[in-house]
C-alpha cells in the first residue's frame, strides 16, 4: 500500500480549522489534584514583529511523554525546572503510569482524594486525562517514516511483531505476516503514537478527523522531534519561560551508526503501516507551523541560533568530550542510561573533571537520565531510596 496523499511531512500549509469538542467527563479522579486554576490552557502566541506581553510562567503542566520522539530530552527541562522552584511532580510508583493500560489516578504515588496538589506530570502514560483549566496540555510526535525504525530497535524484545520479524526490511516486506492486533506488547509495532495519546480506533477518514479535533481541542501545543529546537523556543514562549530553561541535552539517543535507518521506500511503507500515526503527524505538522509563522520566522531563527549556542558552551563547560558518550564509556552510574533488551544502544554523558561543586551539581542535572533524575524526585517528595530499575509499570 501507499502512503496518504498528505503534504510532505516538513512542509507548511493551511490546514482546516477545528470546531470545539465538549469537553469530557474527569474519568481519572485527578481534577481537583492540580494547583491554583489560571484559565485556559490555550497559550496565545504574539503576532509576528510585536513584543510579547507580560506573562507569568506556568508551573502546571501535562507532558505527554510518546514514545521514540524525543520527549526524554523534554522530560529533564521539566524536572530541572519543577525541582529548582519547589515544584510536586505526579509521580508513578516506578517508571511508568501502568503503561500501556489507561492511566488511572491510582497510579500517581501518593495520591488521595483531597490530598496534596500536583503541578507537573510528564511520564510515561497512555493518555487519558481530560481537561482541567489553567493546566497547559502539551506533548510531542514524530515522523513514523523514521520513529517505526526506532521503535523496532528498541523494542525488538517486547513486540512480539518485531522479534518475529528477521529485519525491519523483512517486517516491512510482510508486516501482517507477522503483526497479530491484539498481542501484548504489539502496540508498539503499529500506530504507536495513536495508542500513547489513547485515541479511539478509525476505521475512516471521518473518525480520524473527529478524533484529531479532540486532541487539538486538549493540547495546547504539540512539539515536532524533526523540529526539536524550534519546539523548544515556541514551548518557551507558551509557558513564559526564560531562555536558559529549555537548554537541554539530547536524552536516550543513539550513536549515528547505529542500526540501519530507513531509506525512501521503506519509510514510505512505514507510513502507510502506521496511517493512523502519519494522519495525526501531519495534521499536527501544519499546527505547528501555523503557530511559527505566527511566532515570527526571524524571530524563530533567532531565538534558535542563541538556544544552540546556550546549549554547546553548556556541552563545552560540563561534559566530558564535550558530547555523549556510550554507557560504558561513563563511569558514574548515577548518570550512566539504562540499556534496553536487544541491539539498540543509548548514550549517556560523563562530567568534566575539575568542576566547582556548585558547577558540577548544575552540569549532573543536565546530564543525568530519565529514570535516575525521577529517583531524585521521588526521595525529594517522599523520602527513603529507589534504586533505578528497567522500566515496568
Amino acid at each position: 500500500p501507499t502512503p496518504p496523499q498528505t503534504p510532505p511531512a516538513q512542509r507548511r500549509g493551511s490546514g482546516r480549522s477545528w470546531g470545539s469538542v465538549p469537553p469530557g467527563r474527569d474519568v481519572t479522579g485527578l481534577g481537583g489534584a492540580w494547583g491554583p486554576r489560571c484559565g485556559r490552557p490555550q497559550a496565545p502566541v504574539a503576532p509576528a514583529g510585536r513584543p510579547p506581553a507580560p506573562c507569568q510562567p506556568r508551573t502546571h503542566l501535562v507532558f505527554l511523554k510518546t514514545h521514540k520522539t524525543g520527549g526524554s530530552s523534554v522530560v529533564n527541562l521539566l524536572h530541572r525546572f519543577g525541582e529548582a522552584r519547589g515544584l510536586r511532580f505526579a509521580l508513578p510508583h516506578r517508571y511508568q503510569f501502568g503503561y500501556p493500560s489507561p492511566f488511572r489516578a491510582e497510579r500517581v504515588k501518593g495520591y488521595r482524594p483531597g490530598g496534596p496538589h500536583f503541578d507537573i506530570i510528564c511520564h510515561h502514560m497512555r493518555f487519558n486525562l481530560t481537561e482541567v483549566p489553567g493546566v497547559f496540555y502539551f506533548s510531542i510526535v514524530r515522523d513514523p517514516g523514521t520513529l517505526g525504525e526506532s521503535a523496532f530497535a528498541y523494542y525488538r524484545a517486547v513486540a512480539p511483531a518485531f522479534r518475529r520479524a528477521p529485519s525491519l526490511a523483512a517486517f516491512l516486506a510482510a508486516p501482517g505476516r507477522f503483526y497479530e492486533a491484539g498481542a501484548r506488547g504489539n502496540h508498539y509495532a503499529r500506530n504507536l503514537q495513536w495508542f500513547d495519546f489513547g485515541l479511539p480506533a478509525a476505521e475512516d477518514g471521518a473518525a480520524v478527523e473527529a478524533a484529531l479535533a479532540g486532541l487539538e481541542r486538549a493540547f495546547a501545543l504539540v512539539l515536532l522531534a524533526e523540529h526539536f529546537d524550534e519546539s523548544l523556543v515556541l514551548l518557551r514562549e507558551a509557558l513564559c519561560w526564560p531562555e536558559e530553561a529549555v537548554a537541554a541535552f539530547a536524552h536516550n539517543g543513539r550513536p549515528a551508526g547505529d542500526g540501519p535507518r530507513v531509506s525512501p521506500a521503506q519509510a514510505a511503507r512505514l507510513r502507510a503501516w502506521n496511517s493512523l500515526d502519519w494522519a495525526l503527524y501531519t495534521h499536527l505538522n501544519r499546527s505547528f507551523w501555523r503557530r511559527a509563522e505566527a511566532f515570527g520566522a526571524a524571530r524563530l531563527r533567532e531565538e534558535v541560533a542563541r538556544l544552540r549556542q546556550r546549549r554547546t558552551a553548556l556541552a563545552h563547560h560540563c561534559l566530558q568530550g564535550g558530547g555523549p558518550l556510550p554507557a560504558r564509556a561513563i563511569p558514574d552510574g548515577r548518570l550512566r542510561p539504562f540499556q534496553p533488551p536487544g541491539r539498540a544502544q543509548i548514550l549517556g554523558y560523563a562530567l568534566r573533571a575539575g568542576l566547582p561543586p556548585a558547577e558540577r551539581e548544575r552540569c549532573a542535572r543536565l546530564a543525568t537520565p530519565e529514570l535516575q533524575y525521577k529517583d531524585i524526585l521521588d526521595r525529594r517528595q517522599f523520602g527513603g531510596g529507589n534504586a533505578s530499575v528497567p522500566p515496568g509499570g
